[in-house]
């Protein structure tokens, strides 16, 4: 039972979400699980997995989000819909260039009645946003130079970058353009995840 697995997992953590929220969460595993037999939309291919490294993976970063509006570039849609389930109170653009992901997550925005994210089908340099973006958001997308090279032109002076990534990059770090610096590393716990997890959050000068 998925529910019952997000349940133990949701113990380990200090998240706390609504009933609701978690029948949410699970539909969503169940619409993944569905939708990959067909389109190839992760590698991972257990919806236990899919709990954890999806799901858990990007719920840890939600106690971590301040401000209203955040873009999640490069995660396939999969992160920025799991806060936007975790984090009714903040708006989600799920920015994805592929047209079978971005029908993926039309899919699960209806299917669910999440109305706080609004899917794009765009390459992220030619994006514009609407609104002024409080954040940036990515895992396993890119270098930080990459995210911050693709993606400034997405947040203003008071934006902040925020890069999911397995070890502290000390490398990516030291490189960082000129304008940019770190403001915070979060270390994240992720139940039944092995491995280090680092939020890294990037400010500009």
């Amino acid at each position: 039972m998925l529910l019952e697995q997000l349940n133990e997992l949701l113990a380990d953590t200090s998240i706390e979400l609504s009933e609701q929220q978690k029948q949410q969460l699970v539909e969503y595993v169940q619409l993944l699980d569905k939708w990959n037999k067909a389109y190839n939309l992760t590698s991972v291919r257990d919806p236990k997995e899919m709990m954890v490294k999806h799901i858990m993976d990007s719920l840890v970063v939600a106690p971590h989000l301040t401000g209203s509006n955040y873009i999640d570039v490069g995660t396939n849609g999969f992160t920025g819909m799991v806060l936007a389930i975790a984090r009714p109170d903040i708006n989600f653009v799920l920015l994805d260039s592929l047209g079978k992901r971005v029908r993926f997550l039309m899919q699960v925005k209806h299917g669910l009645g999440i109305e706080n994210v609004t899917p794009v089908q765009s390459r992220v340099e030619e994006y514009q946003p609407s609104v002024k973006l409080d954040g940036v958001l990515s895992r396993a997308f890119a270098s930080l130079q990459d995210m911050i090279q693709w993606c400034s032109h997405l947040i203003d002076n008071q934006g902040v970058f925020l890069a999911l990534k397995g070890q502290y990059p000390a490398d990516e770090l030291e490189q960082l353009p000129n304008g940019v610096s770190l403001s915070q590393d979060i270390s994240l716990v992720v139940p039944k995840l092995e491995g280090e997890r680092h939020l890294i959050i990037l400010s500009k000068d």
